[in-house]
């Protein structure tokens, strides 16, 4: 039985888009971290582009780990202070 349905994508996809579009890095440029937020940033969206391209090819599989990945990005940076979303 396979439980990952299209509609189920398509939420996970929406979730880390909003997500994506309203966070913003908290911490200053000259701050040490900051580079780690960058990195952070675009490992995150780098992961959304993958989910997208796995989508495009009928891989739900790899589409909806590769956005777990990115959502896992963006949800640690947040919890180590390196983001906030906007309000």
């Amino acid at each position: 039985m396979d439980t990952l349905t299209d509609e189920r994508l398509e939420r996970e996809f929406k979730v880390t888009e909003k997500v994506l579009n309203n966070i913003k890095i908290k911490i200053k440029k000259g701050n040490k971290n900051y580079k780690h937020a960058i990195k952070f940033l675009d490992t995150a969206k780098r992961y959304y582009e993958d989910a997208k391209y796995f989508k495009n090819k009928n891989d739900r599989a790899s589409a909806f780990g590769a956005l777990n990945y990115a959502f896992g990005w963006l949800d640690a940076g947040k919890e180590i202070g390196l983001f906030e979303e906007r309000k």
